[in-house]
């Protein structure tokens, strides 16, 4: 029962183009107001409190603007991130001074991590008063300096026109990211010329996006050289809105593709050259095509522990491309043999042009050894699960169905822990912006208010929050927000009624001793909190499954109710675990399929 959903004109990445307004003067609030209206924002995301106040008066009279009441201030800024990481825009959230502003720390820092574009403001203590520990002061702006790309003070009404029209442009450019923009009480008040700038004024502030033609030329001879090269991708390809350009190259050069956690869908699964995905739970194509390559072309990915595993032992054999528009990235982590510092689509594009304008034998090169030995260990090591004896729902099965009776044009927005690595797994990703996690940090808590950002960003598509029982209950406030706002998100709890991937390292490295790390909402006597009562309480449409065969009658259910949000609790077995698994800190080539099984690499590469 596959849904059909009309797919959105993609996203641009071309910034609106201010229009010019006559002098006049506005007070500071006003001027937050008309600055996000000539950006083009259409939605902001937060919750009122006395420093931000002046500001959500004018706010009140927008006509372009829907701000959207959250529950708390981290839900606003996970549902800027969702927002931005489904549409490509700048994703806006806000609050007040204290612990409003405080409370967007985690979702600042994730969206750092991840280079999730969002503007966040917030209202300050008056300038005379700060330094002084007045009543809801904190230093924002000194917080947030290490997990911002720039964090702005205002304190006059006549700079901020200034301040929010550069961290809007500094948020969407280069590599994207947070930006926050702290405004005191007393400019929000103030009186002044309000002055559009004809371009944000950051000297400084100049990346680069255009390749160095000799680094393009060096890049074709390695890959004219290789045997085993493999398409190292990270989520900077999705963030660049560079599918078409990665697309075309791996295409013409029969170079497989490995897509990481942060890149699912940059590159279609269900394309012939994709291999899977590296990383601690990836699968083992993916991971022993980077283990056993002789040039890793890593595009807009970071070298990061969760796909190396030990440093020293990672891809052994392998020359390095390194390409990414952030240059602190490059040989951060791993040696470089060519590095390429510029925009993904812009470096991809030349790639493919100086390989065809000079006719390289590497679009001739069919690399049939190579890829002989690739499909034999995707068809001997495929992904897959063992069915439960508790006769409960599996859940690589609730999340494979979902997958398939929602279909690609799905948005999925994942927390962290199992089910995450299992969404990433069993869901199928075939296009950019399809999926949506909390990579970097890991933050839990994170699926419930990002997927409503996504739903408010993309309303005609069909949003899947998947969350784990102890994710859910980080955040689930936010279903009051949907439920009153009409964004009808789904939202599938797995649980297994503790906190998963904390159990399952507990069973493998700390002898089963389960230390705190039993929730109690999935015992059949206790259910503390009953989630189906929850959701009812929100407003929402709460149901349970506990057998498989009952799963897809519950998501054609949530799939036809869009009225509002929809929350389907699955039961699933406390010891179901996520394979395959490279145990952390060891190297990748002793990755284990499943418990007990590691995989049996008996294999001539020096042929290949």
């Amino acid at each position: 029962m596959a849904t059909t959903q009309p797919a959105p004109a993609s996203a641009t990445r071309a910034h609106p183009v201010p229009k010019r307004t006559s002098p006049e003067n506005l007070t500071g609030a006003q001027a937050v107001i008309r600055s996000l209206e000539l950006l083009g924002v259409d939605t902001v995301f937060g919750l009122p409190g006395g420093t931000i106040l002046p500001t959500y008066d004018p706010l009140l009279d927008s006509k372009t603007i829907n701000h959207v009441l959250v529950r708390h201030e981290q839900g606003a800024g996970h549902a800027a991130e969702g927002y931005a990481s489904a549409t490509g825009r700048v994703g806006v959230c806000m609050a007040t001074s204290g612990p409003g502003a405080t409370n967007l720390v985690t979702a600042l820092a994730d969206a750092h991590m991840d280079s999730v574009p969002i503007l966040a403001i917030t209202g300050q203590q008056s300038s005379a008063l700060l330094g002084t520990d007045a009543f809801q002061e904190a230093d924002i702006v000194g917080m947030t300096m290490p997990i911002t790309k720039h964090s702005f003070l205002v304190t006059r009404a006549e700079d901020i026109p200034h301040a929010i029209q550069s961290a809007y442009h500094i948020a969407s450019t280069g590599r994207p990211g947070p930006v926050l923009v702290d405004i005191t009480k007393d400019a929000q008040n103030a009186v002044a010329e309000f002055v559009w700038p004809d371009a944000p004024n950051l000297p400084g502030y100049r990346p680069t996006t255009r390749p160095h033609a000799k680094q393009i030329k060096e890049a074709i001879k390695l890959i004219e050289q290789s045997a085993r090269p493999v398409f190292y991708v990270g989520g900077g390809v999705i963030r660049a809105e560079a599918s078409p350009q990665l697309k075309e190259l791996a295409e013409a050069t029969r170079i497989p593709v490995a897509t990481t956690l942060m890149a699912r869908g940059a590159f279609p699964d269900s394309h012939p050259l994709h291999v899977g995905m590296p990383g601690m739970h990836g699968s083992v194509s993916a991971v022993t095509a980077f283990q056993k390559s002789d040039l890793l072309i890593a595009v807009g990915a970071r070298f990061d522990d969760r796909v190396t595993g030990n440093l020293e032992s990672f891809a052994p054999n392998a020359k390095v491309i390194h390409i990414d528009i952030d240059p602190a990235e490059i040989g951060k982590n791993r040696a470089v043999d060519v590095p390429i510092v510029g925009d993904a689509a812009e470096v991809l594009a030349q790639l493919t042009a100086e390989l065809t304008a000079s006719k390289s034998a590497a679009l001739d090169n069919d690399r049939g050894a190579w890829w002989s030995q690739l499909n034999t260990w995707k068809s001997t090591y495929p992904l897959g699960f063992e069915p439960n004896d508790q006769g409960l729902c599996d859940p690589q099965y609730v999340i494979e169905r979902i997958s398939a009776l929602t279909g690609p044009e799905g948005t999925y927005v994942a927390g962290v822990g199992q089910h995450q690595m299992w969404a990433s797994q069993f869901v199928t990703f075939d296009r950019p912006n399809s999926w949506l996690n909390s990579g970097g940090l890991g933050t839990m808590g994170y699926s419930v208010p990002a997927a409503m950002g996504a739903k408010v960003g993309q309303p005609e598509r069909t949003v899947w929050a998947i969350d784990g029982d102890g994710c859910f209950q980080m955040t689930n406030q936010e279903l009051a927000t949907c439920a009153l706002n009409n964004i009808p998100i789904k939202v599938a709890v797995i649980n297994n009624s503790s906190l998963g991937m904390v159990r399952q390292w507990q069973t493998l490295f700390y002898d089963g001793r389960y230390s705190h790390s039993d929730l109690n909402t999935g015992h059949e006597s206790v259910r503390i909190p009953d989630f189906v009562k929850l959701s009812e309480a929100y407003g929402c449409l709460g149901l349970r499954v506990d057998r498989n065969e009952d799963v897809d009658a519950a998501i054609a259910t949530a799939l036809e109710t869009n009225d509002r949000p929809v929350v389907i609790d699955f039961t699933v077995p406390a010891d179901a675990m996520v394979w395959p698994m490279v145990p952390a800190g060891v190297s990748n080539d002793q990755i284990q399929y499943a418990r007990d099984m590691q995989p049996d690499f008996d294999d001539p590469m020096e042929e290949l």
